[in-house]
């Protein structure tokens, strides 16, 4: 049996692979996000590859699979354009051994062709952001813009795309001035909405200042004109950022849009993501600690937020060096 001649077989057994070994550990709806994400990498990369690199099922070995991952890490890019990186390897060696794991499970093969594959090193990517005086221009140029509520209060909470689109308004309590984190809007293939976040830790309640209660205000008195505007046609739902009719903001139009600002501004380009770093990197200007930080941005544990920020406390840790050396300068 060819791979190349029966690729829906390997389509097949990654099915079955996701079924197996995703579902049941994860909610439904991030179930459909991996399965999405995961089929995306079988048939723009998996699939393609072996159609080109012919192999017979039984003979796929550690050797082969090596082969597909140094092919990718110095031609995977689909525009053509270089390898991929470490960690989309890293992903896409992952499908394969679920999928083979299938195939030994039906007998097919006898061994695991991932075991002992070496992967390329991941490469540290430091974290691009805003400084304060970069976020004030941001403000000040973006104020005119309905994207502008959205922008502040991804910096100023350091939320994720998906968080700052889930914001409903049962996540918003005006009596007690709180904000609260717990809706998603995720988009792979199509756009999934969930009533949960990435993590336990991502679920978090921030407090509302008077800068964050007026916005919030006068986005609910637009609504409420804007429902009386389009009348019939107006879309009902309770999430907070969404067009005049009502329909929810896709989370690639935000990407966009975002980047589209940045340019018509003449702003230093950044990812909209890259507002969470800035929110990092400006609380650790003002003093806080990585684990404020850890909690503040509802990462699952130390150590990431410790690989993304550590490198920015360095005056934090000059201050250190300066006071321990004025402790013993007498000896000098």
């Amino acid at each position: 049996m060819y791979l190349q001649n029966k690729a829906e077989n390997l389509g097949m057994l990654y099915e079955r692979a996701c079924e197996d070994n995703v579902k049941g550990k994860i909610s439904e709806a991030w179930f459909i996000i991996t399965y999405q994400s995961y089929s995306s990498v079988v048939n723009s990369h998996i699939i393609p590859y072996f159609k080109m690199h012919p192999c017979r099922l039984s003979m796929l070995n550690r050797e082969v699979i090596q082969d597909y991952i140094d092919y990718k890490a110095t031609n995977g890019r689909l525009d053509g354009k270089g390898g991929l990186a470490p960690k989309t390897i890293k992903e896409q060696k992952l499908i394969i051994q679920l999928t083979s794991k299938e195939a030994i499970k039906e007998k097919l093969i006898s061994d695991n062709p991932c075991e002992f594959v070496k992967l390329p090193k991941a490469v540290r990517r430091e974290a691009t952001f805003y400084n304060q005086d970069e976020l004030e221009q941001l403000f000040q140029k973006s104020k005119n813009d309905a994207l502008y509520p959205l922008i502040y209060l991804t910096v100023i909470y350091g939320l994720r795309r998906s968080e700052v689109l889930g914001l409903k308004w049962d996540s918003v309590n005006f009596q007690n001035r709180s904000v609260t984190i717990k809706h998603t809007v995720v988009r792979h293939n199509s756009v999934v909405r969930k009533d949960t976040t990435k993590t336990a830790s991502s679920y978090r309640i921030y407090p509302m200042d008077d800068e964050i209660e007026n916005l919030l205000i006068k986005i609910k008195c637009s609504e409420e004109i804007n429902r009386k505007t389009f009348g019939d046609c107006y879309i009902e739902n309770d999430y907070i950022f969404k067009w005049e009719n009502g329909v929810s903001y896709n989370p690639d139009y935000i990407t966009s849009k975002f980047s589209k600002i940045l340019k018509h501004n003449d702003l230093p380009h950044i990812r909209f993501h890259d507002l969470r770093h800035s929110c990092a990197s400006l609380l650790i200007a003002k003093g806080f600690s990585l684990k404020d930080i850890q909690d503040w941005l509802g990462h699952a544990d130390f150590s990431t937020t410790a690989n993304f920020y550590a490198h920015l406390d360095i005056g934090r840790k000059k201050s250190i060096a300066q006071s321990m050396s004025n402790s013993f300068s007498d000896l000098c």
